[in-house]
């Protein structure tokens, strides 16, 4: 069942990039269906917030706190800091990552509050991911400049 929905995530992914943005996509499943999609908006909107995550869980209208504690957030990539904030905000119980080698978010962040973690180290959110940052030089490092980090790819 995961790789299903992880399909759906990846294919948010690829609009973000056809629509000139960073390949990240998720989706957040409720009840063994895809309730709502989003992907990374941070170019195409000039946002410093639309992470995939984040427009997933606002493109999620007129949910209530027993739905949200019904959900599953399925993600390409470990979600950042302000991601898992936003998950632990809306009591979303469990997240699907697709891949967490090429960046660490803040998953230490949800195990500690109770969140269920699974890493499905899929090889397609990894390479899309590398592939994008690859083919443009600068752009992932102009986004990590915004907010001061540094950090470089993991290898």
């Amino acid at each position: 069942m995961h790789k299903k929905f992880m399909d759906e995530a990846i294919k948010e992914a690829e609009i973000s990039l056809s629509e000139g943005g960073i390949p990240i996509g998720a989706v957040l499943v409720k009840d063994d269906e895809v309730i709502s999609r989003g992907h990374n908006r941070l170019i195409q909107n000039d946002s410093v917030i639309l992470h995939g995550e984040m427009d997933a869980i606002e493109n999620a209208k007129g949910l209530n706190y027993d739905d949200y504690r019904k959900c599953t957030l399925y993600t390409t990539l470990s979600p950042c800091p302000m991601c898992s904030g936003a998950v632990l905000l809306y009591n979303i119980p469990k997240v699907v990552i697709g891949d967490n080698t090429t960046l660490m978010g803040a998953e230490d962040l949800l195990k500690d509050n109770d969140v269920e973690i699974i890493v499905l180290n899929d090889s397609r959110c990894k390479e899309l991911f590398e592939s994008f940052v690859s083919e443009n030089p600068g752009v992932w490092e102009h986004e990590l400049a915004k907010v001061g980090n540094t950090t470089e790819l993991k290898k």
